[in-house]
């Protein structure tokens, strides 16, 4: 009996561990929960509304990428995750975590904003949802569901104002550790995965496509997920909101 991935399509952190199990070669299916929706199922699962959530073959059950991501490494130890060398190690972990608690959030709250300013982008990302809105009822069910997701990622528009300015500095950390080897090598590490799948849902959104794509961050991004669903066309954040991070 394979593994099962409880994910949202779509979402970031559901997107890193499902790369970390194909790296590793991990038999898996994936099963589906529906955005906004999924929370309840969730709790009752795994003790915790958050997706992904992994249920290993002799039903060992773990939620959150960063605790999935190491029992992958002791039950699947190739390819590593993590660096031999105890310092390479030890700044991966760092770049892991930073991304996991400060960069992971940020996507979410933009993603949500823009939706709510451009709802006919929504079925875009569900171009390979197994769970796709019937069109009878995505003009009933977008509007709600939005609002929830709002709402429960606290997406307000002081707060995605101000993610959207401080962009550009976390980009110049990714790029630091691009620089020194932290992230970017040949093997992809688990901050690789962590950081990556960040910023290429920033991506699907044109206003940030452009600006992100020109830097190294972005070219990490698209060469870790090459393929994503999901297109926001431009005009969806206040051109002020951009000004720092077109620079």
């Amino acid at each position: 009996m394979p593994a099962s991935l409880f994910v949202v399509h779509g979402s970031h952190p559901c997107a890193t561990v499902e790369r970390a199990l194909h790296l590793k070669g991990v038999d898996h299916q994936v099963v589906e929960l529906p955005p906004a929706a999924h929370a309840p199922v969730q709790k009752l699962l795994f003790g915790r509304r958050t997706v992904p959530g992994l249920r290993l073959a002799d039903g060992e059950r773990l939620t959150g990428s960063r605790a999935i991501l190491r029992r992958l490494d002791e039950l699947h130890p190739t390819p590593a995750l993590l660096p031999a060398d105890a310092g390479a190690r030890r700044r991966v972990l760092e770049a892991e975590a930073w991304g996991d608690d400060v960069l992971q959030p940020i996507p979410r709250r933009v993603l949500w904003y823009a939706l709510d300013q451009v709802p006919t982008a929504i079925p875009t990302f569900q171009e390979h949802s197994k769970l796709p809105l019937p069109a009878a009822v995505r003009p009933l069910l977008t509007p709600a569901i939005v609002a929830v997701e709002r709402r429960m990622n606290r997406a307000t528009d002081a707060g995605v104002r101000a993610d959207l300015r401080d962009l550009p500095r976390h980009l110049d950390r990714i790029e630091s550790w691009l620089r020194d080897g932290t992230l970017g090598g040949s093997v992809e590490n688990a901050a690789d995965l962590q950081i990556a799948a960040s910023l290429r849902l920033l991506m699907t959104m044109e206003d940030l496509a452009g600006p992100l794509g020109a830097r190294p961050a972005g070219a990490l991004a698209n060469r870790v997920f090459p393929a994503w669903d999901g297109h926001v066309p431009a005009g969806a954040f206040p051109e002020e909101w951009l000004s720092a991070l077109r620079g």
